[in-house]
């Protein structure tokens, strides 16, 4: 029997349609574009206005793209991973009502969080599902509605997030094409530096955290870029050692979007040329578990079958590792 390895096959996106552009910023916060630019590369942030809608509206949308553009029956999808740090509620997982609405009725499909690294994370149990044979069609989507948990009125977090959903197909692969190796790992030590504090079992939900803000994230930007800086560029020197690969042999970097100087900082360490290192950031903002996949749609016509793609990403926790994954298909 041949070896299963897994492969992505498809790739779906979305985005709200309303920029929230740094120059709209500068009338809601103390902050200005150059100083957002210079110390983010971020240059606007799509944002879910509609009050009624959450995160599962974004994932559907993704997935019903990469429905649509592959042309598949969502029966035959076997399993739904719906990576997010927004789920709509807290108990009723977003993943199961998200497969239900897109028609994969056949799947069974639950949440998957670590923050930034959750799609990441994902594309590891996603892999791991179809490599055991058991599974045809794994749907992964990454999809965080940011908006949701920001205080616009602190700018050192407002600047950073957007709203945005994108997802890949796995199926199983007989040509040696898919994953072929990942580092993955995680560090307690990052629980107070990137959080939520309230609406947990540890600090439930009380009129006083609701007036205290609690319930928005805060981070502690100098220690977490100093720990991304770190982890994402040592887990992708790792990857490329590991696998006897080069910067002539790697053709594709495709990082966590969350700060175009923790991008510049990986790629320099794997010395890999800027022509060959994939962002959107300036558009879209840090889209938390949405980055990776709108990166894979927005750069997906130039992708060839066998490209080597390195992904890297690092989230709250803290979360962080490296995919080394063999591109499958030439786009039609």
């Amino acid at each position: 029997m041949n070896t299963i390895t897994a492969a992505i096959t498809a790739v779906g996106a979305y985005v709200p349609d309303f920029v929230l552009s740094n120059k709209v910023l500068e009338t809601m916060v103390d902050t200005n574009d150059e100083w957002i630019t210079a110390r983010t590369g971020i240059k606007e942030r799509r944002i879910l206005k509609d009050a009624d809608k959450g995160t599962s509206f974004l994932a559907i949308k993704a997935a019903q793209d990469l429905i649509a553009k592959a042309n598949i029956d969502p029966l035959e999808i076997d399993m739904v991973i719906l990576a997010t740090a927004t789920a709509d509620m807290p108990v009723a997982s977003t993943g199961v009502f998200v497969a239900t609405e897109i028609g994969a009725t056949n799947a069974f499909a639950y949440d998957l969080q670590a923050a930034c690294s959750s799609f990441l994370y994902g594309m590891s149990t996603a892999a791991a599902y179809i490599q055991s044979g058991r599974y045809k069609k794994v749907l992964l989507i990454g999809a965080d509605k940011m908006s949701s948990i920001v205080d616009y009125t602190d700018r050192a977090t407002c600047i950073i997030f957007g709203d945005g959903g994108g997802a890949v197909l796995f199926e199983p692969n007989y040509e040696g094409l898919g994953l072929q190796d990942e580092y993955l790992r995680s560090d307690g030590v990052g629980r107070d530096f990137l959080k939520i504090s309230a609406g947990g079992s540890l600090l439930p939900t009380t009129l006083e955290t609701v007036q205290n803000k609690q319930h928005n994230i805060i981070q502690d930007g100098k220690t977490v870029f100093k720990y991304a800086v770190t982890n994402m560029a040592d887990a992708s020197e790792l990857i490329l050692k590991r696998n006897n690969l080069t910067n002539e042999n790697v053709n594709w970097l495709v990082p966590h979007q969350a700060n175009k100087r923790i991008i510049d900082a990986t790629a320099n360490r794997m010395e890999l040329e800027d022509s060959k290192v994939l962002m959107n950031i300036e558009r879209y903002g840090n889209t938390t578990s949405a980055t990776l996949p709108l990166v894979l749609s927005d750069f997906e016509h130039l992708f060839k079958k066998g490209d080597n793609i390195i992904f890297a990403a690092f989230g709250g926790g803290f979360t962080w590792g490296s995919i080394y994954l063999k591109w499958a298909y030439d786009k039609k």
